[in-house]
C-alpha cells in the first residue's frame, strides 16, 4: 500500500485548477459554471489562461468566483489540484497536496506522484455504477470521441456518407461499422445514421445488440464462440486464437464497408486485434478505419498512434485525443464531472472527506493511504 502524508490544514480547502501542458490537449478541467457552484464550498483558484482554449476567459472565472494565480501561485497554494491530464513533471507539484486528473490507470505516473508526496486520484478509477455515473469522466468523454471519430472519418473518405438524387446521378449511402459498442461505439452509430450512412453495429456481448439496434442499425454477431462479457460494462479478454477466430469471422463483414470505427478496449491491457494487414487487404480502396483504442495499442494491427498511415489505399488514423478537438463541449461535460466529484469528496464546510470504505472513494485511492488525511468531515 503506498502511503502519501497529507498535511493538515484549515477549511475551506483551497482548490487549483491547472493550465493544461500537454502537447494539443485543449480541455480544461473545471468550467466556470462549475466553479461558481464549487465556490461555495471552497476556494478556487485557476491559472491565469487555464481556460483560453476552450473557449473560458480569465474574467468569466473571476466572476464565478474564482482568483487568477500565475503557474506558481497555483502550485504550492493549492492543496487539491484539477487537471485533464497529470503533470509530466511531478517534482513540480507541492508536497502533501492532492491531483485529481487522468492518468489513473498508469502505475508509473501514480509512483511518481507518491514518490513526491502527491496523491493522485485517478478518473479512470471512477466504478461505473448508478452512484457514480454523474462523474464517470470515461463516458462522457468517449461520447464526444464517438462523434468526433464519425466526423474525421467522413473527412477521410473518398466518398460520401449519405445518399444523394442529383442530376448528375444518384449517389449510394456509404456502409459504416461500429467495432465495439460501449459508449463511444454507439455515439458513432448515432452519429453516422444522423448523416446517412447504412450503419452496423459489432460487439462480443449479446447484451449489446438491443442498443445497437435500438440506434437503427444492423448487429453483427459472427457465429463464433468469442462472447465475453467483463466487468463494468466492458468485455473481457480473450485468448490469441480467439481473437484469430474472431478476425477472420469479421474479415467478411469489415471488406463491405467504407468506414469502421474501432473502440474495442478492456481495462489495463492492450486493446484487442480486430483488423489486421490482411482484413485490410481485403476492403476498398479509399475506405477508412478509425481506431479509437489507439492509446492502448489499437484494434488494427497497422495503426500507429496519432497517425494516418495508408495501407493498400486503405487508410488507419489512430486519434488519441478527440474531445480535444471539441474542447468548449469536451470541457463542459468533464468539468461537470469532476464537480460531482468534488461535491461527493468534500462538505459543506468545505473538509475533504477520504473514506476508504465508501465505493467511490475507495476506488479512487487504489489502495493508497493518505496518513494524516485531509480535515475528515465528522
Amino acid at each position: 500500500m503506498n502511503s502519501v502524508a497529507i498535511a493538515e490544514m484549515t477549511a475551506p480547502i483551497m482548490v487549483g485548477v491547472v493550465r493544461e501542458a500537454a502537447p494539443g490537449e485543449r480541455r480544461v478541467a473545471l468550467t466556470p459554471t462549475d466553479v461558481k457552484r464549487v465556490a461555495t464550498r471552497t476556494r478556487v483558484l485557476v491559472e491565469q489562461g487555464a481556460g483560453e482554449s476552450a473557449g473560458y476567459s480569465d474574467a468569466h472565472y473571476v466572476e464565478a468566483g474564482a482568483r487568477i494565480v500565475d503557474a506558481a501561485q497555483i502550485r504550492t497554494q493549492a492543496d487539491l489540484l484539477l487537471a485533464v491530464r497529470p503533470p509530466a513533471q511531478p517534482q513540480v507539484l507541492r508536497r502533501s497536496s492532492a491531483l485529481i486528473s487522468l492518468g489513473g490507470r498508469d502505475a508509473a505516473i501514480t509512483e511518481a506522484l507518491a514518490a513526491r508526496g502527491v496523491l493522485h486520484l485517478g478518473l479512470e478509477r471512477i466504478p461505473r455504477t448508478t452512484r457514480a455515473q454523474s462523474m464517470d469522466v470515461l463516458s462522457s468523454q468517449a461520447s464526444i470521441s464517438g462523434y468526433a471519430s464519425v466526423i474525421e472519418g467522413a473527412r477521410l473518405l473518398d466518398v460520401l456518407l449519405p445518399m444523394l438524387t442529383t442530376a448528375a446521378g444518384i449517389v449510394r449511402p456509404a456502409k459504416m461499422i461500429a467495432l465495439g459498442a460501449g459508449v463511444a461505439g454507439l455515439q458513432a452509430i448515432a452519429t453516422a445514421r444522423r448523416l446517412g450512412a447504412v450503419v452496423h453495429g459489432f460487439d462480443v456481448r449479446e447484451a449489446a445488440r438491443e442498443q445497437v439496434e435500438s440506434l437503427g442499425a444492423r448487429f453483427v454477431f459472427p457465429e463464433v464462440e468469442v462472447s465475453a462479457e467483463g466487468n463494468g460494462g466492458y468485455a473481457a479478454a480473450q485468448s490469441d486464437a480467439q481473437q484469430e477466430q474472431l478476425r477472420r469471422a469479421l474479415a467478411a463483414h469489415v471488406a463491405q464497408m467504407q468506414l469502421v470505427i474501432s473502440s474495442a478496449q478492456i481495462p489495463g491491457k492492450r486493446a484487442p486485434i480486430l483488423i489486421d494487414k490482411q482484413t485490410v487487404h481485403g476492403m476498398a480502396p479509399g475506405s477508412v478505419i478509425v481506431d479509437l483504442a489507439a492509446e492502448s495499442g489499437g484494434n488494427s494491427s497497422l495503426t500507429r498512434a496519432d497517425e494516418i498511415v495508408e495501407e493498400n489505399g486503405v487508410r488507419i488514423y489512430g486519434p488519441t485525443n478527440l474531445p480535444s478537438l471539441m474542447a468548449t463541449d469536451a470541457s463542459r461535460l468533464f468539468g461537470a464531472n469532476v464537480r460531482a466529484l468534488l461535491e461527493h469528496l468534500i462538505d459543506a464546510d468545505g473538509r475533504l472527506h477520504l473514506d476508504p470504505a465508501d465505493d467511490i472513494t475507495g476506488a479512487l485511492l487504489a489502495g493508497q493511504a493518505a496518513t494524516p488525511t485531509f480535515p475528515l468531515a465528522a
